[in-house]
Formats: C-alpha cells, structure tokens, sequence
C-alpha cells in the first residue's frame, strides 16, 4: 500500500493503470462499460486491402464524432473521470464500430467476372468464329436415289400386309393356305417344326412351255429359320396334288432365347424335273409372337415370294497348289441343300471335275454317288498336274448332277473357278490359293445354273 509497492508493481507488472498508478483491476478509470467490446488477441500480420481503405475513409469522421456518439453512460461520467478514460474508451469503442461498419459494407459472397475462355496458340491471332449450319441442295436424282426399291416389294413385311386378315390375304393373291404347327422341347433345347398340310395351291406356271402336265402341282415345303437361310430343311415332294398332306416333322437344335428372336419362313415350292423349281408362296411368322412351349397349331394364307425361283445348292471346296511338284489338288469336302431331282426319293448327288487349259478340256474326274440325300458328305480328294507356267491358263469346272438309271443324269449346277471363273467369289478362291502355296483354301460356293455359267465363262461351254 505505500509508494514503495506502488513503484515496484509499476515497473514489475505489466497491468498496472499509467494514470493512477494503481492495478487495472482495481482501477476505476480502466473498467469498461457494459456497451463497450473489448477485442482480445492480435490482428492478422497482413491487414486485408478492404479493411485498411474503410479505416482510411473513417479516420476524419471518427476524429470528429467520437465525443458526440459516445454511449450515455460515458457522457454521464465526472469530467475528470472521462478525461482519464477518454483515451481507452476511444480506442476501443471506436474500433468497435468500425468493424461493425465494415462487416455491413462487406459483400457476403465474393463476385467473379467470367469471361469466355478462348484457347489457342499463344501470339497467334484472335479470331471470332462462328458456328455455321451446313446446308445442301438435293436434286430430283439425289432425292429419288435415297429410296430403296427392297423396302417397297412384296418380299418385305409392309403395314399393308401386315394389317390384312388371313381371309383377305387368301382372297387378294388366291395362292393357298399352308397348315403347321411349333413346339420347343425344353428338356432337349430344341424347336420342333410340324408340316402338316396344304390346300387350294394354284395350278402351275410354265414359263418355257416343257411341263408335261399343267393341270396339277408337284409340292414340297422347305423350312428355315431366318435370318439364316442355309441350314434349311425340307418335306418329300407330293406327286399331281393342290391339296398335299405331308405330316412331316423337323427338330432345330437352337437355344429358347434364340429361338424367340427368330422368324420361322416356310415356302411352298412346286417341283419340275425338266427346268428350275418354281416358287407358290410363303409363310412368315415371329417366333416372339407366339408361346413355344405351349405351342399351337395355325392355318396361314400363302403370300407372293420375290424369289420366283429355288437356289440350287451350295458347295464346299478346298484348293492346294504345291509348285515344286506341280500339282494342283482338290477337295470335294460337301455339298448341302441340293436341288431335289428324284420326286420319290430326294436327289442321288456326285460331283464332276474337269481341267480345262485355255480354251481345251485336258482331264475329267469325278465322286462317288451319294443316295437319297441333298446334304451329300464326300471328303474326297483329287489332284492334277498343272506346271506352274501353266496355272494362270488353267480352270477347273465343278458340276454337280443327279444320278438317274433310266435316262441321262439330271444337271443341279455348275461353277467355274481359275482363269475364266463365273464369278467374284470364284476368283476370290483361286487368288487365295496362288497367294498361299502349300497351304489348302477352304470356300462354300453356291450354284448357278448352266445357261448362266455358259453366259460368262467360256470355259463352261468346252466341257458336256
């Protein structure tokens, strides 16, 4: 309490009150009004650019206004009281409203000027581009030349067909009505294909007048399932009937989920021995739109085919040229779905060979003889010498007949393949296997008839 303590707490402690020389918590000049906020710990080292513009801009008006809006509890104070004070409560009140001025004047959210971002090479010259709408003018041939003529026939499933009843279909192309049934077996995966029967087919058409009887037809119904035309099947041809009855029953080894995507396509097609298979009608029909396990039977009106006429087969071959020894070696592997020749008992099918060097016949070989069957399996293999000088003047004609004991065999098809091929898929095969000596080339090749073979291949018209 006497002068001496007061001395050492002004020089030892570091909260003593400068004016009163007495400690600040008990001072009465240095306790703070309740209006009053005191901020405690030291300020960012870096004062932000906004706060020091606004203590710029207020520091003249503070000066000026401080007394004037001093809380009334500081105005009722002793003047020499509030002289004391003056300067803390200054400072400190004075602080006080400026942050709070400053937080109303500070944006709640920082504003962003975005520009558009333009790329490009640095130094290169800017330049606005604008996007275009490409136009292009059609002429009458352009327009026209975007319609496809397969869309529009017969052969393709239009909303016209689709939408008329069996009754109308029967009575717009009067081409028949054909009877069959479906079924998949679910404990074998397989679909099972039912011809049952047909009625009212429409009498013949010759078109080159050989047909020995016009009167009556000689039906038979092949059997497949789109897309894939190849692995068909087919029923025994019935003699002189419009109203055949075939019950024939067919299995197609395939997958449930697989058999639902595809089409079942059965054609009536009417056997002649003497020129090309003619072509009734057909009957289409989803397997997606009926239940194959339950299965059911339908009697369907014929519609008009696009294809007048049957293929007549097609044929695999292997080709093998060996240069050092100068042969050329060839298999007759198999043939499958061959044009049926014999009424009774399907086709009796061989397959002869023939050399041809320019434009003259050099040797003839041929199979075996396969019974009743147009799915021949041969495996058979022959081979000819052909020196190399000569390979690029050679041909070999394959001709596919139907054996017949009573009269001459019956022709099936015909292709050609080496220098004067009868087709692109023909010489296809052969430059394959000039490209890969000692190696064999395998190929399917389908058949033509022999006035088209004639037509393109001089070849063809040197051999019987």
């Amino acid at each position: 309490q006497g002068l001496l303590a007061r001395i050492s707490d002004l020089l030892l402690c570091r909260w003593t009150c400068r004016n009163c020389c007495q400690k600040c918590f008990d001072c009465s000049c240095c306790q703070t009004n309740e209006d009053e906020v005191e901020i405690l710990g030291p300020f960012p080292a870096q004062t932000p650019a906004w706060l020091i513009s606004s203590q710029n801009e207020d520091k003249d008006g503070d000066s000026d206004n401080t007394i004037s809006e001093l809380p009334p509890t500081l105005q009722d104070v002793s003047p020499d009281r509030r002289r004391s004070s003056s300067d803390t409560s200054r400072s400190t009140y004075s602080l006080t409203r400026r942050i709070s001025s400053l937080e109303s004047r500070r944006p709640s959210s920082p504003l962003i000027d975005i520009k558009p971002i333009e790329f490009g090479v640095i130094g290169a010259k800017k330049e606005i581009v604008q996007p275009t709408i490409l136009r292009k003018t059609y002429t009458p041939d352009d327009y026209f030349r975007k319609f496809e003529p397969r869309l529009y026939s017969l052969d393709s499933n239009s909303d016209d067909m689709d939408s008329l009843t069996d009754e109308e279909i029967l009575s717009k192309y009067q081409l028949g009505m054909l009877h069959f049934s479906t079924q998949y077996d679910l404990l074998h995966n397989y679909l099972i294909v039912r011809v049952i029967e047909a009625k009212d087919l429409p009498p013949p058409i010759s078109y080159d007048g050989s047909r020995q009887d016009m009167a009556h037809s000689n039906p038979y119904v092949k059997i497949c399932l789109l897309p894939d035309q190849k692995n068909s099947k087919q029923t025994g041809v019935k003699r002189k009937t419009q109203n055949p009855v075939f019950e024939e029953r067919y299995t197609f080894e395939i997958p449930f989920l697989e058999a639902q995507r595809r089409t079942l396509l059965l054609t009536v097609v009417d056997f002649d021995k003497f020129s090309r298979h003619c072509v009734i009608g057909k009957v289409s029909m989803p397997l997606s739109d009926v239940d194959l396990v339950k299965g059911g039977h339908w009697w369907k009106a014929l519609v008009p085919s696009s294809q007048n006429e049957v293929e007549l087969g097609e044929l695999l071959l292997s080709l093998n040229y060996l240069p050092s020894a100068g042969r050329l070696n060839v298999d007759i592997i198999r043939a499958k779905q061959l044009l049926q020749t014999d009424m009774s008992q399907g086709s009796d099918p061989f397959v002869k060979i023939q050399l041809v060097h320019g434009l003259k016949l050099t040797k003839t070989k041929k199979t075996s003889c396969m019974r009743g069957t147009i799915d021949p399996f041969y495996n058979e293999s022959f081979s000819f010498k052909v020196p190399q000088e000569e390979l690029e003047n050679a041909s070999l004609v394959f001709t596919v007949y139907g054996h017949n004991v009573k009269s001459s065999n019956d022709f099936i098809g015909r292709i050609v393949i080496g220098q004067y091929s009868t087709g692109a898929p023909e010489s296809n095969h052969w430059r394959r296997m000039l490209n890969a000596h000692r190696t064999a080339v395998e190929q399917w090749h389908s058949l033509r008839s022999r006035e088209e073979c004639d037509r393109v291949s001089p070849a063809s018209l040197e051999v019987t």
